[in-house]
């Protein structure tokens, strides 16, 4: 009976390959959501400030370079959102909401998955070098 090994070869392949389609397809880890959501805001916020319409407001609000590695970054969003200046400006209200977005996720969905490597607030002001993405891992 060679028609037996081949079809177990055959169900073998197919069952690799729907693992590997379900593994590509999974939803995002909080980690990952947070991630590339406070990357977003980031691009978001420099793209905002170096338009070249960009309101004179927008010069006054207060710097968005988040490191979800860094505990600071929660009171950097809760400023930011409750920004007074520039509330006329859309680009600057979908931004407070995806600020806001991200704030959520971090305080309630991803608390316990998440791990601060500090709390230097400085180096949310002045941002060196990139953070480090796979320096922090979910339980």
């Amino acid at each position: 009976m060679p028609e037996l090994p081949t079809m177990r070869m055959l169900l073998q392949l197919i069952a690799l390959l729907s693992a590997a389609l379900l593994a590509s397809t999974a939803p995002p880890t909080c980690y990952s959501r947070v991630l590339s959501l406070g990357k977003e805001i980031t691009e978001s916020f420099k793209e905002l400030q170096t338009s070249k319409t960009v309101d004179p407001c927008v010069q006054t609000l207060p710097r968005l370079y988040l490191d979800i590695h860094n505990y600071c970054v929660l009171a950097k969003l809760r400023d930011f959102v409750a920004y007074p200046g520039c509330d006329r400006l859309v680009e600057v209200n979908e931004l407070k909401e995806k600020a806001r977005s991200l704030y959520t996720i971090l305080i309630s969905y991803c608390r316990r998955d998440l791990v601060f490597l500090t709390d230097d607030c400085n180096a949310l002001e002045i941002p060196i070098s990139p953070p480090l993405e796979h320096s922090i891992t979910e339980s």
